[in-house]
């Protein structure tokens, strides 16, 4: 072997070594959403601002994954519309008919975060697309309180978020009462705990 095989052999050796002792790159975190720890819920104008109604999903299902690394995320919930509950039977009974959710066409929600802003670390803003009564639009969440951690009771990693969205319900076709003065702008409150599967 000559000088220059011995130089190219050492250069190749040692990039090697570089390359070995780089950190090992993050990979994808993949969760499952915990459906007895998320609720997704809202609050409604009634009769253009004589009071506010809050209404909440009790059954909602669906994935979280992380990439620390790169920054960003994924979202993808799916609500089951006829759990919604106000609290009042009536008002149940008029928000699943077909002049709102219409529960019996429609009968889920479905959210698609398809990125997330970072800011100092943590997720502050899921970018994404919401689907009610068939009618897609693009919706984001505002990332408002973020941790992971382990959770002590099953042993496993877990992620939870407070996150908000405001939107107009005209956009999806849910016109009810809005020409007798009712505000068209909805805001959703999502508290979501998730647990890691790998």
């Amino acid at each position: 072997m000559n000088l220059k095989q011995k130089s190219w052999g050492a250069a190749l050796v040692l990039a090697a070594a570089q390359f070995a002792a780089l950190p090992a790159q993050a990979a994808v975190e993949h969760y499952l959403v915990d459906p007895g720890h998320t609720y997704p819920s809202f609050e409604a104008d009634h009769m253009g601002g004589l009071s506010l109604w809050r209404g909440k999903f009790e059954k909602s299902s669906g994935t979280v994954s992380l990439d620390r690394a790169a920054k960003t995320g994924t979202v993808d919930i799916t609500i089951q519309s006829e759990s919604l509950n106000f609290g009042n039977a009536k008002m149940n009974e008029r928000a699943r008919s077909a002049d709102m959710f219409n529960v019996e066409k429609y009968p889920t929600i479905h959210y698609v975060g398809k990125s997330m802003r970072f800011e100092n670390g943590q997720p502050v803003e899921v970018i994404g697309e919401l689907t009610l009564l068939g009618v897609t639009k693009p919706v984001n969440l505002k990332v408002n309180q973020f941790l992971c951690k382990m959770n002590t009771f099953i042993k496993r990693m877990a992620c939870g978020a407070d996150a908000e969205a405001h939107f107009n319900r005209g956009d999806f076709g849910m016109t009810y009462a809005l020409d007798k003065g009712f505000k068209p702008e909805v805001k959703v409150l999502i508290s979501i705990e998730a647990v890691q599967q790998d």
